[in-house]
């Protein structure tokens, strides 16, 4: 077993999977990788199933029935990761989008640079967003402006996707029950993440819209998105962020994480 695990949800993405997955393995860091399969219509979940014996050891399947949301995905994913043991534990899209060379980058940001959460960005320096109609790009920024606008959170890519977290983080955030599934989800873990007072870095990227498959975004998770920073920033105001290490338990469809005991962690470095 690798120590990172890169955790990829599906919907319908025949298209791209095979592809990612031989991308992701041919790294000359090893990744682990788990797949969380929305039960896709397509046979996205088949193609992987192909693939498994070939990469045995290395590539996983979880099948779920439904499209149950993004956030529900990583969810069980981080569950997953962290009931095995895994240190560094990656989200990151199957389309492209996020360029899987980069998963090295996020890497070396936690592992050797110490940092606890490691974004990767597409407006740390400047936009760096390739093939977006301009208006997708601009309702991006400025939703990121209004997430550091209400929220005072120093992260100028508030709903990027593509992210390493510590396997500490994930232990201390998923003591919350986590509220969002779609495009707030992204802005609620790093919320939680900086309210605990973890180390976060943003790593420039560059970020690619896809060219095989369609887009899952809808108007409905900006609306989400919109009233969900309120909800996050109101609710803050009645909590203590007090950082602990749970040992996990995991129960029922491990879609949430549970503590049995708490022990004080070491200040980050």
């Amino acid at each position: 077993m690798n120590d990172g695990l890169v955790l990829i949800p599906t919907y319908n993405e025949r298209e791209n999977i095979e592809l990612i997955l031989r991308k992701v393995f041919s790294l000359p860091k090893a990744f682990d990788v788990l797949i969380i399969d929305d039960g896709s219509p397509d046979g996205t979940a088949a193609i992987v199933r192909e693939l498994l014996p070939e990469f045995a050891g290395r590539l996983f399947l979880e099948e779920r029935t439904g499209k149950l949301g993004l956030g529900t995905a990583y969810i069980h994913g981080f569950n997953w990761a962290l009931a095995r043991g895994y240190e560094y534990v990656f989200e990151m899209d199957a389309d492209f989008s996020h360029n899987p060379d980069d998963l090295i980058r996020l890497y070396d940001t936690c592992a050797h640079q110490h940092y606890d959460l490691a974004i990767g960005s597409r407006y740390i320096q400047g936009v760096n967003v390739v093939n977006w109609p301009m208006d997708r790009v601009l309702m991006s920024w400025f939703a990121s402006a209004y997430v550091r606008f209400i929220t005072r959170m120093p992260i100028m890519d508030a709903t990027a996707g593509f992210k390493c977290y510590t396997a500490r983080v994930l232990r201390t955030i998923l003591q919350n029950r986590i509220q969002f599934v779609g495009y707030a989800f992204q802005i609620e873990m790093k919320w939680l993440a900086y309210k605990y007072g973890f180390r976060v870095k943003e790593v420039p990227i560059i970020f690619t819209d896809r060219t095989r498959g369609a887009s899952k975004m809808s108007k409905g998770i900006f609306k989400e998105a919109f009233f969900g920073v309120v909800q996050l920033k109101v609710a803050s105001w009645f909590r203590r962020f007090e950082r602990t290490a749970p040992e996990p338990i995991v129960t029922g469809s491990t879609d949430q994480l549970s503590a049995t005991s708490a022990t004080p962690y070491p200040e980050s470095r």
